[in-house]
């Protein structure tokens, strides 16, 4: 079981430099974690690239029923006060914008607040130094 942050699952999805590990990683962790708020910035992602032309309709489309079919089957953080709680502390003592601290708070609440726990997948180089500060093992 691992957390998954969205910047690990995008490429899942869609054709990016690092689709091909990711891929490979997610057949490993059928127990996949990840933050109640991942998908929205996942399509968020789609939708970006589709309108800047490097995702058809289609394809888009595509996307978006593949990550919802796969979301049926993982574990999803919900948004909670503590969970809040923990983004708050977490933007006090990291340079991250709002919704990676409440990817990161979700993986600490995941983790039972104990970051060693629960690798931590991501591929966003600010989140991940922010997790290493945490405790987290990063997996690229």
């Amino acid at each position: 079981m691992r957390f998954w942050d969205a910047s690990a699952l995008a490429p899942l999805y869609v054709a990016q430099t690092r689709t091909r590990a990711c891929r490979a990683r997610i057949k490993q962790d059928p127990d996949a974690v990840l933050w109640w708020g991942s998908r929205l910035e996942c399509v968020s992602a789609f939708c970006r690239l589709h309108r800047e032309g490097a995702l058809s309709a289609d394809d888009l489309d595509g996307a978006i029923r593949a990550l919802e079919t796969d979301m049926e089957g993982w574990r999803e953080v919900q948004p909670s006060e503590a969970l809040r709680r923990e983004a708050v502390r977490l933007l006090r003592v990291h340079a991250l914008r709002a919704a990676d601290a409440q990817q990161l708070a979700a993986a600490v609440i995941a983790a039972d607040r104990i970051p060693g726990r629960l690798p931590f997948v991501c591929e966003d180089r600010r989140l991940i130094q922010a997790a290493q500060k945490e405790g987290f093992t990063i997996v690229r």
